[in-house]
């Protein structure tokens, strides 16, 4: 193989001393940038005010873009701004979130795409651990799964929303692709599949059609079952690259989920003294929780202000009341927030019919990463 010519080293080497240049100059930049920063956070430390404000990160994002002249892309744009700002922020306060564990989850990406990676993430077992962590404060804020376009609702997520203090301010809707993960780079001799149930299930038609006599173990989380591939040769798991890189195994077999467009959605919560509800961004979903008593009509009375005051209804959930008497509460999603006449005037009449009301957010819809 020839060497490059001398003209084209030259050339070569003059762009790359113009890149260290603009390295430096960035580098300074960016310096300046954390210096202000700071200085913004003893503010809000004298002020009392949050320190983190997702609709601020997304004004500033969202500027940026529209400044952008190329050839950088905008999603490009926008992962480089919010770790700049996660960095910046953490010189603040450094913000600790708690995600699901161990590392390598689908959910500790949601939180990196929506806090930046200079977050403080606390490994949590379980989302019933994320929503005690954030209740309690260890964590500010937690990240927990919501639904999933294959197989619907988390319900364990749900049902930790009708008793605990926090409220839901901010949303990520990330596509997840499951990988068959093991220490052996082969399917034969796969024993037991090990994953998270929803995993499991969104996978099913796959395994059934290449591992129908393993067997299929659920686990508290996908990441866990990488964790646990690693430790025996005859087990596989369904996870991420991330998990793959984390606990050193093969990726078998890639993007094995049984709906190719396999997204997952993501709540960001805290408590509201923490953060309080975020103001109206003009693409707002307002979430809540409502029962009805038992009686026929009251499930249509309930919806009829909805339809009155043309607030548009994205999701409606029921779940067992488990009070043994056939009752039901209902996870509602409006579009809109309840700042604006007609949302308010639909939540106030909506009230009237309920035996049980609690609003569990309203927060800008989540961009799909």
């Amino acid at each position: 193989m020839s060497n490059p010519s001398p003209i084209q080293s030259d050339a070569l080497a003059k762009l790359r001393v113009r890149i260290d240049s603009l390295d430096a100059q960035l580098l300074s930049l960016l310096n300046e940038r954390a210096r202000v920063a700071e200085e913004v956070g003893e503010l809000k430390r004298q002020e009392g005010t949050p320190f983190f404000r997702p609709d601020r990160v997304a004004q500033v994002i969202d500027k940026v873009q529209q400044a952008n002249p190329g050839p950088l892309q905008n999603p490009h744009v926008a992962a480089i701004w919010r770790e700049i700002m996660s960095a910046c922020l953490a010189l603040e306060v450094p913000q600790r979130v708690a995600v699901l564990g161990p590392q390598g989850t689908f959910c500790e990406q949601a939180a990196i795409e929506f806090f930046g990676s200079a977050a403080n993430l606390i490994y949590c077992s379980s989302f019933d651990e994320v929503f005690h962590a954030t209740a309690a404060g260890t964590a500010q804020f937690g990240v927990v799964g919501m639904e999933n376009t294959t197989e619907g609702v988390v319900a364990r997520s749900f049902d930790l929303f009708l008793h605990s203090p926090v409220h839901t301010v901010g949303e990520v809707s990330m596509l997840v692709r499951h990988n068959l993960l093991r220490q052996v780079n082969a399917l034969e001799g796969v024993e037991v599949v090990l994953a998270h149930p929803q995993a499991l299930m969104q996978c099913q038609g796959w395994l059934t059609a290449h591992l129908p006599h393993a067997e299929r173990r659920a686990v508290s989380s996908n990441a866990e079952g990488a964790r646990l591939a690693a430790t025996q040769p005859t087990w596989a798991a369904l996870a991420s690259d991330r998990a793959a890189a984390q606990f050193g195994l093969h990726v078998v077999a890639h993007a094995i989920q049984d709906e190719a467009y396999n997204r997952t959605r993501f709540a960001i919560i805290c408590l509201p003294q923490t953060l309080a509800m975020p103001a109206a961004s003009g693409r707002d979903c307002t979430s809540i929780v409502v029962s009805v008593p038992n009686k026929p009509g009251s499930v249509h009375d309930m919806l009829t202000p909805l339809k009155k005051h043309k607030v548009s209804m994205t999701r409606f959930e029921s779940r067992p009341a488990k009070s043994g008497k056939w009752e039901y509460y209902f996870y509602i999603d409006l579009q809109g927030h309840p700042s604006e006449p007609n949302v308010a005037a639909a939540l106030s009449e909506l009230q009237a019919y309920c035996a049980f009301y609690k609003m569990l957010g309203a927060y800008p819809l989540g961009q799909d990463v």
